[in-house]
Parts: C-alpha cells; structure tokens; sequence
C-alpha cells in the first residue's frame, strides 16, 4: 500500500468500527437499562431498533451526499454528530430520552459507514480491493464484538452509561488522522432526496412498531392494523418516487445488477440471523444463565479473533479466485455454529455447549463477510461507490433492526430456554438460506478494475 492508502485504511476502519460498535456493545447493558428504567422487553427492542432505524434509513441519503459532496467531508460531520449524540446517551435521565438520543446517534451513524467505504473503493483497484476490504472487514468486526467484552467490564464496574462515553476517543483519532487525507473528489452536486430519506424512515420505523408493540395490544388492534397497512404503502410510494426522482437516494437502476441484487439478498438472510443471535445471546446469558455482562460479552471473543485472523485472508482470495465458493460454504459453517449451540441448557457448560459452535460461527463468517461484500461492491463503478455502500450496509441494517424486532414472535414476550432454542434454530435456517441464494445466485467474478 502507499502511504496515502494506508491512511485511508485506517480512518475507515475507525470510521466504520464506531458505528458498529453501538450496534453491538448495547446488547450486553440491556438488562442493567431495562433494570433502571424498568421498560423490559419493549424497551430493550427500541433501544436497539431505534438507532437501526436511523442509521437504515438515513445511511442512503449519506451514500448520495458523500458522492455528491466528498467523502471527507460528510465524515467529519458524521464524526462530530455522533460524539455529540453519544454524551446524550451517556445521560438520558429516563428510557424515552435514551431512546430519542439513540436515535439521533444513528442519524450520524449514517454519515459513516457509507463514506468509509467509498473511500477504500476510491483509493484501491482490482484484486487490492478485496484484500483491502478483507482487512477492513476483520477490525470492524473486532468492534463489532470486543463491543460487548468492552461493555461488559464497564456495566459490571462502573455503570452501563460509560460504553457511550468511549466513543470519544477513536471519534478524535479519526478526525486528526483526517486532517491529512487527501480531499476526496465530489461529483456534480444536486439537491437531497428528502422526500425519499422521510418515506424510508416511515416504512422502516412503521412495521418495527407493529412488530414491538404488539406485544402489549396484539396483532388485531387497529392501531397495529393501521401501522403496518401504512408501512406497506410507504414502501410503495418509497419504491415509485425512486423510479421517477431525478436524482433518486437510490438508484434502482443498480439492481439491474446480478451479483448487486442477488449479494444484497444473501446479505439480509445472514445479517437477520446475526442480529437476532447477538440480541439474544446475551440476554440469555445474564437473565437465564447467570452470567455477568462482561462473561456474557466474553463468549463472542473467539469469534473476534477468527475473524481478525481469516478475514483478511479471505478478501485477498477473493480478490484473486472470485468469492462464488466462500460465499456458498461460509453460511454453511456459520448455520451448523448456530445448530451446535442447540445444545445449550439452563446451566450451559461452556467449552462443550457453546464454544465448539462459536468456533464454526467464526470461520463461517469470516468465509462470507468479505468476499460477500467484494462481490457486491466490485461491479459497481467507482463513482457510484458510496451510493451502492450504502445501500448494501442499509439492507444489513433494516434486516438487523426487523430481526430484532421479530424477536418476540419468536421467543414470546420473555426470553427462556425453549424461546432461545427457537430463536437459534430461526437463526439457523436463515443463514442456511443464505448459503442457498448466493450459491446458486452470485456468479464468480473477480473485481473490476476501477477506471
């Protein structure tokens, strides 16, 4: 790599690993937030879906702004918002203010992810991208669950408030670290889509209401009704008004795309399963099992180091082979790590009931992450990267937030032995029909080289 490249690297990894770590470092300080402000279940959901639900929806308008107006630029805001957001997390003096403030933290969540990965897909060509992004994928996932190990010890120590306040640290590094990059090129600039970035809210915020909520009116209430009927129509008028903006927040065109539209369906089955375990996971672990937050947090560590050691090496196979067999195989491993844990009781022993399962779950991710999104991005031209990003890390994002959402007509309205054991078997199939949809959808291509 140049010296330029690296630097670019670096401040995506740290760009992307702050917004991923809030999605998963949450999970574990959900029963110490729901034993503070007593909300329970519910609660816990939005707490959760909330901060999906922003950093969903908005994360297409942020791929657009960060095409139109520079990666650069767009992430200093979405650095600065997200630091700003994160002490009103720190301290909410109630639920529906720790919700409220969640959701603002999404909303520079958003500005991210998109941008972080533009900028790799603009500074690196060819088979250097997939190793790239392999690279990329491993740290960000060592976010993504070191999050919960992090959290747990803070919960357990001082308080759940603090896995908020951390963000500040890698939130200034990047920004020092972005005072020497290279301003990135922006392309002709063109209004917002705000009309599209309000019906995505709406249609994604209105079936996770009706999928939360039921719980306490049940689905033939007319509000549940009427939630979900309007949710569907904004889907729909989301779908139309994209077809005839002139400069659409997505452009539909890209589906036209066999690996793009087929890469983004794989990507949803497996990252539904992946929410659904890791909301669960500790939730069992602390409620049923005993466990403390930072054991609980200390499961998925394995799965960490799997992915910080496999994943890089997977990209760059991708990069030279094609990604069509790790993206068949991958799923696989990943649902038989799911149905191995199966085995979990009320008092599990670890090393023979969990650890064996986490360790194909490691591998199988590490086979899919990677070479699943170099297949999906590496047909998409450069000047449309930030767009098609975002788009593949918002459908990862809504499958997320709905997985989450659908928890309770999995599990019931709390979670036990029995309502896990169905939650891990769900979990299971999806990512086995994952390995299905990409095996049989994606064709193995190398990445283009980007003019």
């Amino acid at each position: 790599m140049t010296k330029q490249q690296r630097r670019t690297l670096i401040i995506s990894i740290l760009a992307s690993a702050i917004a991923f770590l809030d999605v998963s470092i949450i999970n574990v300080a959900l029963p110490a937030i729901s034993g503070e402000f007593h909300g329970g279940l519910p609660l816990q959901q939005w707490v959760v879906d909330t901060y999906l639900i922003t950093l969903g929806s908005l994360m297409l308008l942020a791929g657009s702004l960060s095409d139109q107006y520079g990666r650069k630029k767009i992430l200093n805001i979405g650095l600065i918002g997200f630091g700003v957001a994160s002490f009103m997390c720190a301290f909410a003096p109630n639920g529906v203010s720790l919700i409220l403030a969640r959701g603002l933290q999404g909303m520079a969540g958003a500005l991210l992810v998109p941008s972080s990965l533009a900028l790799i897909m603009s500074k690196f060509t060819g088979a250097a991208v997939g190793k790239a992004i392999g690279i990329w994928t491993g740290w960000t996932m060592v976010a993504s669950v070191v999050g919960p190990l992090l959290g747990g010890f803070l919960i357990d120590t001082v308080s759940w408030r603090l896995i908020f306040a951390i963000n500040v640290l890698p939130i200034l590094i990047t920004l020092l670290l972005m005072r020497k990059l290279a301003a990135s090129d922006a392309h002709q600039r063109t209004q917002p889509d705000v009309k599209g970035a309000l019906l995505s809210i709406i249609s994604l915020s209105a079936p996770v209401y009706a999928l939360i909520e039921r719980a306490h009116y049940g689905w033939t209430n007319p509000l549940i009704i009427s939630t979900l009927v309007g949710g569907f129509i904004a889907v729909s008028l989301f779908i139309n008004h994209e077809k005839q903006a002139e400069h659409p927040m997505v452009p539909l065109d890209l589906f036209k795309n066999r690996n793009f539209a087929i890469g983004n369906i794989a990507t949803a089955t497996v990252f539904t399963s992946m929410s659904i375990f890791i909301f669960l996971l500790p939730i069992y672990l602390q409620q049923i099992a005993g466990y403390s937050a930072f054991s609980a947090g200390l499961v998925l560590l394995p799965v960490t180091i799997i992915m910080f050691l496999l994943a890089p090496i997977f990209g760059k196979l991708t990069g030279k082979k094609g990604a069509h067999l790790f993206i068949t195989i991958g799923p696989l491993l990943a649902s038989c790590g799911f149905l191995s844990i199966l085995r979990i009781t009320t008092h599990p022993q670890y090393w023979i009931q969990i650890f064996p399962g986490i360790i194909i779950l490691g591998v199988g991710l590490s086979m899919t992450v990677a070479p699943l999104t170099t297949a999906i991005l590496g047909a998409i031209h450069t000047e449309q990267s930030g767009i098609a990003s975002a788009i593949n890390n918002t459908i990862s994002r809504i499958a997320g937030l709905l997985g989450v959402a659908m928890i309770g007509t999995v599990t019931g309205f709390q979670v036990t032995l029995d309502g896990f054991h169905r939650g891990l078997f769900v979990v299971a199939m999806l990512v086995f029909a994952g390995a299905i949809i990409a095996g049989f959808g994606i064709q193995d291509i190398k990445p283009m080289d980007k003019p």
